[in-house]
């Protein structure tokens, strides 16, 4: 059997961690497998910052971010880019993950390349076009042009089964992101920043907040930002830390509200390693991030989802999460419940997380070999 030529591509912080123990774990098998490591750069400053913590270096940068970049500037150039790259490598297999722009653009430059395309954490549906946006069709639009299909849960499964995927092609692998967060929780930490270090030292509970989805900019993070403010005024041992996204269109919107608030710390954007650890130490979640509402779930942390759909219902389903949506008297309905209902939190936070064992990348690495040494990769 020749070496596998795998090109793994990523270009925002979700990618680049869960994108990071598949690519640890193919380069633990060098004489099987070649590995090429491309970054799009689609966010700069976070996914360095992750890059940074599980020892990736990319060999390719393609630095496409640009200041208030639109969808069609981002996804012509990343094509443009990306296109005659693996022209250049010619791979077997290319990866990538997700629901990213950088993800679909990947598929289409595998496709234009004739490499193979294998999809981490395939299968997730909301099964609305316009929500989440456009994440949903860059799945939906990637799975036609995949070939593996690693999807994280049976659910995800099932959904590529009904529509019409054929089965021999799809495996339920879990979710990397497990692995990641083994990866990081094994480790102590303390805090770089003294603020941080000094906030999560004063006694009270914590709640976490992340907030920055396209449908959620505006009037609906008014309400959310509203939301939190009555909360911590009803509930005086709480404060709340908001690690706030780059994105000006965010910061507009959240720093006149909840700014300058004794017990509401908004901080920048935090690397990986940190953000685990403020979840480890947070009561609960309160996020519109798909990511985090599979972290959290692992280290039994309570999830109030500032979504009106969620493509990983299984957290839900399973008890670790509740869908809110952006209503204020939703919000505060179910973060009250939590603060005041010892039974209510202590349901949230025991259910048993759906999203794997942290074996994923190992599995994944298995199929590839697997395929490639029965088939040819064909």
């Amino acid at each position: 059997m020749k070496r596998v030529s795998v090109a793994c591509v990523f270009g925002t912080r979700p990618d680049a961690v869960k994108m990071a123990p598949v690519i640890k774990e193919l380069e633990r098998h060098p004489d099987q497998i070649r590995i090429i490591r491309i970054s799009t750069g689609q966010h700069k400053e976070m996914l360095e910052q992750v890059l940074r913590v599980f020892d990736v270096t990319p060999d390719y940068d393609l630095q496409l971010m640009t200041d208030r970049q639109t969808l069609t500037d981002l996804t012509t150039r990343a094509l443009a880019a990306l296109v005659p790259v693996l022209e250049a490598e010619q791979p077997d297999l290319v990866i990538a993950q997700g629901d990213t722009t950088t993800t679909f653009v990947a598929s289409l430059a595998a496709f234009y390349a004739k490499a193979k395309f294998l999809h981490v954490e395939a299968g997730l549906r909301t099964d609305n076009k316009w929500n989440p946006f456009p994440e949903e069709m860059n799945r939906r639009l990637t799975g036609r042009l995949t070939d593996f299909h690693c999807a994280p849960t049976e659910l995800s499964a099932a959904n590529l089964r009904a529509e019409g995927v054929d089965p021999a092609t799809i495996r339920v692998t879990g979710n990397t992101v497990v692995d990641a967060l083994h990866l990081v929780v094994a480790q102590d930490y303390a805090f770089e920043d003294t603020a941080v270090q000094a906030f999560v030292d004063t006694p009270g509970r914590i709640v976490l907040v992340t907030a920055h989805r396209r449908e959620n900019w505006g009037e609906p993070m008014q309400h959310i930002c509203e939301a939190i403010l009555e909360m911590v005024t009803n509930h005086d041992d709480v404060r709340v830390i908001f690690p706030m996204h780059k994105n000006p269109v965010v910061r507009e919107t959240v720093v006149p509200i909840l700014g300058g608030h004794p017990r509401i710390l908004l901080t920048e954007p935090q690397e990986y390693f940190p953000f685990i650890h403020l979840m480890r130490r947070s009561t609960f979640v309160l996020t519109d991030s798909g990511g985090a509402q599979e972290e959290a779930p692992g280290l039994g942390k309570p999830v109030v989802i500032l979504r009106e759909t969620t493509e990983r219902p299984e957290g839900v389903h399973a008890g670790n999460a509740v869908l809110v949506g952006t209503d204020k008297a939703k919000i505060a309905a179910a973060t009250n419940a939590l603060l005041s209902d010892d039974a209510v939190y202590a349901r949230m936070s025991q259910a048993v997380s759906p999203y794997g064992q942290g074996d994923s990348a190992v599995q994944i690495r298995s199929w590839i070999l697997e395929a490639f040494e029965t088939n040819d990769g064909k």
